[in-house]
């Protein structure tokens, strides 16, 4: 579900992360998938990895769907 930006917003409502390595430089990469797109909240999953393929953090966030 695609929120409209004119009429709703979505805000963080719990997060969670687990950050499994350090990296000290170099670029990392954030991959989102959703979880769940419902009316009123969202579940996201986010995977970061270095650039050879290394997960670095794991990560869920649920996130409120309000009025604006």
């Amino acid at each position: 579900m695609v929120i409209d930006g004119s009429t709703h917003l979505a805000v963080g409502q719990e997060i969670n992360a687990n950050h499994l390595r350090g990296v000290r430089s170099g670029l990392v990469t954030g991959t989102a998938r959703a979880f769940y797109l419902g009316r009123t909240s969202q579940v996201w999953g986010i995977e970061i990895q270095k650039t050879d393929g290394q997960l670095v953090c794991v990560s869920r966030i649920t996130m409120a769907v309000i009025a604006r």
